[in-house]
């Protein structure tokens, strides 16, 4: 939970500086902050939801963007060493919000019985085929989405997670052995190497994983706005 606090209080840290320090020409840092809302605004929000709907839901996905990087990056940070998403809890409840947002924009732009209508009985589908395809509809839309948002991302954290604790903790213990006078205690050099080159790759992961997360929860808002006919 500290992990935690400390990943929200840093985003709410970032833009609080890059709202402080935003100017006609921008320095290094702003640039930086700049390049992350871009990469959300351009081939998140307006490719997905179009130009006047992603600036509509822009702050959503921005905020679900640098969220969830920030509480992802903790995994490879010294003395946090746990990624914010590698328990259930916080994956969960990210998944929920863009849930509970894509039935709400749903519901709003289609009515109650219009939108339920348009997810759970498609058009141009035979009707006796309905017994086999309402159901089916069902589950992939309100039971395996918010489903496959929280797993992926808690998946992906745990096994990186996992992976670095063993390179490290080998690495441990073959320089232990190396030290007491075991030969077989050079493979430290391996698992150090490993070690570092997984760590690069979660950093990858980390940004990689929060792209992901964005981009299908737009997707799930543009399946709201226009539904298939």
């Amino acid at each position: 939970m500290l992990v935690r606090l400390i990943a929200m209080a840093a985003v709410v840290v970032l833009f609080v500086l890059y709202v402080n320090r935003a100017r006609l020409v921008p320095g290094r840092f702003t640039s930086t902050v700049e390049l992350g809302l871009d990469l959300v605004r351009t081939q998140v929000a307006e490719q997905i939801l179009g130009q006047r709907d992603g600036r509509k839901f822009l702050p959503l996905l921005a905020t679900l963007f640098f969220l969830v990087f920030a509480l992802n990056i903790t995994g490879v940070i010294p003395l946090l060493n746990i990624g914010g998403t590698s328990v259930i809890g916080v994956p969960l409840l990210l998944a929920l919000v863009a849930y509970v947002t894509f039935i709400a924009v749903g519901i709003r732009t289609q009515g109650v019985g219009g939108y339920f209508r348009s997810n759970l009985f498609p058009p141009g589908v035979p009707k006796p085929l309905y017994v086999l395809v309402t159901p089916i509809e069902f589950a992939s839309t309100f039971l395996i989405r918010p489903f496959s948002l929280t797993i992926r991302l808690l998946a992906n954290l745990i096994a990186g997670h996992l992976l670095l604790v063993l390179c490290f903790k080998s690495t441990q213990y073959f320089l232990e052995q190396l030290l007491s006078g075991e030969a077989f205690g050079a493979f430290f050099v391996l698992t150090l190497v490993g070690g570092f080159a997984f760590t690069l790759f979660e950093i990858l992961v980390a940004v990689l994983q929060a792209y992901i997360f964005t981009l299908l929860t737009a997707v799930y808002i543009s399946g709201a706005l226009h539904p298939e006919h």
